[in-house]
């Protein structure tokens, strides 16, 4: 299970709304990101990740969404799931049918 988040949501929003709002002022978007995390006492790179995902979910960039992101983590936990069950039910299989044999023979 993924750790909570050090930041809120709304912070989150607020940091990326502003590098949009204020990428003009700069000479580059990286420019912006690093300005804008140095003002919000936080890692570029965190905030770059924030404006990276939050250019997916607008579709201007090429990638997973977060919605598509959470389905994809919900489909690879019930694949796990149902792996570890039939496993499960493969070797009680094995072992019920070595039994009947077993039993066969004697």
């Amino acid at each position: 299970m993924a750790r909570p988040s050090k930041y809120p949501v709304e912070f989150r929003e607020r940091a990326v709304r502003l590098v949009h709002e204020h990428a003009h002022e700069y000479p580059s978007q990286w420019a912006a990101i690093r300005s804008i995390a140095e003002k919000l006492d936080c890692t570029t790179e965190v905030v770059r990740r924030w404006v990276r995902q939050a250019e997916r979910d607008a579709g201007q960039r090429p990638g997973l969404t977060t919605s598509e992101r959470e389905r994809l983590k919900v489909l690879e936990r019930e694949n796990r799931e149902l792996k570890r069950a039939n496993d499960i039910l493969r070797k009680a299989s094995a072992f019920f049918a070595q039994a009947e044999l077993d039993r066969r023979s004697k």
